[in-house]
């Protein structure tokens, strides 16, 4: 079967990891490792872990970092090969058996590099799945429901394509989602994660639009598509905040068009 290391950022939040340490343990086909790349500046998530009996497989680093991308760094660094799920701290898995379902989609399709699948979050106060193949052509819109919680990367396209690029604070996973455009890919039709949205890129989504620009065009040049398609997903997010915003989400939820 395929290799899978997970990999769990965290910094001053011992519920969430917990949270997501669980879902971890839960799986039914176990990871290879497990890291927790925490970069704390309170010592509950350190006294947790060494107080508290881990499973063989999960290992962890307590040391300040400088940011996302670094404490992603950090965790890859150490993976030697296979594919690396970076599942953030409050993030879970959908089931118990996704970690064995992704390792078969892996085995039948032996000549990808990279993966994506659904995820299940909220927006507008509702909860829904999204998700959809990658298409590089439309790499200008943003992620456009191809989220780094619900993807698998091998290691070596790390070691072709870079690392996470610690300049960006909150885009670093589109900017590498640029970067990896070319490598071979392959879409799991099924739901991998739950998403916490308690974290940086749901807090400051305005912010990460201006970034989202930024990062578009340092790879491919200025972009009216581009800004024109942040400013709609920047007035959907306004309208969403609003009552006629909620109730338009929800009709659009009831009709099945949340992934469109």
């Amino acid at each position: 079967m395929a290799t899978i290391t997970i990999i769990t950022i965290c910094y001053n939040n011992l519920t969430a990891l917990q949270k997501t340490c669980a879902a971890v343990d839960a799986q039914t086909c176990k990871p290879v490792a497990h890291w927790i790349i925490n970069g704390s500046t309170t010592p509950d998530i350190q006294d947790w872990l060494l107080q508290t009996t881990q499973p063989a497989y999960r290992k962890w680093i307590n040391e300040a970092d400088k940011g996302i991308a670094d404490a992603f760094n950090k965790g890859i660094s150490r993976v030697h090969n296979g594919f690396i799920h970076l599942l953030n701290s409050g993030d879970v898995y959908a089931h118990e058996n996704v970690l064995m379902e992704v390792n078969r989609f892996l085995d039948a399709h032996p000549e990808i590099q990279w993966m994506s699948g659904k995820i299940t979050l909220q927006r507008a106060q509702q909860w829904v799945t999204v998700g959809k193949p990658f298409e590089a052509n439309k790499l200008y819109r943003g992620m456009r429901s191809v989220a780094h919680p619900a993807w698998l990367v091998q290691k070596e396209v790390y070691e072709r394509c870079g690392m996470y690029n610690t300049d960006f604070k909150i885009g670093m996973d589109y900017d590498m989602l640029c970067r990896i455009q070319k490598e071979p890919y392959a879409f799991y039709n099924d739901v991998i994660t739950l998403f916490d949205d308690t974290g940086i890129s749901s807090t400051q989504y305005l912010a990460s639009l201006k970034e989202n620009i930024v990062i578009y065009e340092k790879h491919f040049g200025f972009s009216i598509p581009c800004r024109i398609w942040q400013w709609r997903l920047k007035l959907l997010f306004i309208v969403l905040q609003t009552p006629l915003g909620k109730w338009l989400f929800q009709l659009k939820k009831r009709l099945g068009w949340e992934n469109v």
